[in-house]
């Protein structure tokens, strides 16, 4: 089944599969929906010009340009690279109402996005390093 795309043109992995591939961390957030410690992912402090591809599927999800320090403790962007690289949907865990961003080519969980954001679209999208790769420019 490796590599298979769905009809939708979605990446269909086994989880058997997805665990080979990916370290533990990936495996957690992307497949889990774990979340990393904040302050302590590769990329909140990052500031060379490149494109943050999912770390799974390897699809384009945010620009470097859109990144911007929020203080939350996790990499922070104003707007996805493509609305149509992301997906969202309503996370009711831990007692909160989220929107939780997904990657729309694998399905990977990536985090959340919030509406405190700063201009010009007022969003913050808090994503988790290990859904992340950066491909620098």
């Amino acid at each position: 089944m490796s590599d298979t795309k769905a009809a939708t043109g979605k990446v269909v992995k086994s989880e058997a599969e997805w665990r080979k591939e990916l370290t533990p961390m990936q495996y957690a957030v992307l497949r889990e929906k774990a979340t990393e410690r904040p302050f302590t992912g590769e990329y909140e402090h990052e500031q060379r010009p490149g494109s943050y591809v999912c770390a799974g599927c390897g699809e384009v999800l945010f620009d470097s340009d859109a990144k911007f320090d929020s203080g939350c403790g996790w990499p922070s962007f104003t707007q996805p690279a493509a609305n149509s690289h992301v997906d969202e949907e309503s996370d009711h865990s831990h007692g909160m109402v989220r929107t939780e961003v997904l990657c729309a080519k694998c399905s990977g969980h990536l985090g959340h996005v919030f509406n405190d954001g700063p201009g010009p679209t007022g969003l913050r999208y808090c994503i988790n390093s290990a859904a992340l790769k950066l491909k620098p420019r």
